[in-house]
C-alpha cells in the first residue's frame, strides 16, 4: 500500500475534489478505500483523472465498479449544487462534500458481506490532494501537493468524482441542448460565455461566479 501507511491502520483512503473551477454545475469530492490489501494490485498504470481522455476514464471507472462488486474496495462521491455554492461559498460546499464523502464511505455496508461495517477513525489513513483537510477528528491524515499524481488511491478518488460529475452534466446538455454542457462540463471556456451572452443564465450557473455577466 501506500508508504505511508502504518502497522495500527488497517485501511487507507484517498480524497480529490473536482469541479472547483466550473462556472456552471455542482462540485464533487470522491473518497476511495481500499478494503484488502491486494486490491492495489487492481489498479497498476492509473493516473489522475485529468491526465486521462473521458473515454479512459469510463474504462478505469468500469473497472472500479467490477472491484466494488467484488469487495476490493468502496468509494463514495458527494456533490453538492451550484446553489450551495453561491450561498455558502465554495470552500464550505467543498468541505461539507468531503465530510459527506469520507463519512459515507467508512460506514456503508461492503459489498461483500452485507453487514454494516463501521470502520473506526484510528483503523484509517486518509490521504488527501491539495490543500484538502479532513475533519479533525481523523487524526491520520496527510495532504499531498499534486497527491493525484503521487497516490494511487487519490488517483482513483479522483476518477470516481470526475466521471460521477462529467455524467452529471452529460444529463444538463441533454436537458439544456444550447449550452454544450456535453463538450466544457461547466468550465468558462470561451464558447461557453458566447452561449451565455445569447440565451441567458440558467439555474445551473454559478451566480458568484458570473462576474459582469448578472
Amino acid at each position: 500500500m501506500s508508504k505511508f501507511v502504518a502497522k495500527q491502520q488497517k485501511y487507507l483512503i484517498g480524497i480529490d475534489e473536482v469541479g472547483r473551477g466550473p462556472i456552471a454545475g455542482p462540485v464533487a469530492v470522491g473518497a476511495f478505500i481500499f478494503l484488502k490489501p491486494a486490491a492495489r494490485k487492481l489498479f497498476r498504470g492509473v493516473k489522475e483523472s485529468k491526465q486521462l481522455s473521458e473515454q479512459k476514464r469510463e474504462e478505469w471507472f468500469g473497472r472500479i465498479g467490477k472491484a466494488r462488486r467484488d469487495g476490493h474496495v468502496d468509494f463514495c462521491v458527494d456533490f453538492q449544487s451550484e446553489r450551495v455554492i453561491d450561498d455558502k461559498g465554495l470552500s464550505c460546499a467543498i468541505k461539507t462534500a468531503l465530510t459527506n464523502s469520507l463519512r459515507k464511505v467508512i460506514s456503508r455496508k461492503t459489498a461483500i458481506n452485507k453487514k454494516h461495517d463501521k470502520i473506526s477513525s484510528n483503523q484509517v489513513l486518509i490521504l488527501l490532494d491539495g490543500g484538502l483537510k479532513a475533519p479533525v477528528d481523523y487524526a491520520n491524515q496527510k495532504t499531498i501537493v499534486k497527491g493525484d499524481e503521487k497516490e494511487m488511491i487519490i488517483a482513483l478518488a479522483s476518477i470516481c468524482a470526475k466521471v460521477l460529475r462529467d455524467r452529471k452534466m452529460n444529463l444538463l446538455a441533454k436537458k439544456h441542448p444550447k449550452y454544450g454542457f456535453e463538450k466544457h462540463k461547466g468550465y468558462g471556456t470561451r464558447a461557453h460565455y458566447a452561449t451565455i451572452k445569447k440565451h441567458g443564465i440558467l439555474k445551473v450557473h454559478r451566480r458568484s461566479f458570473m462576474g459582469n455577466l448578472l
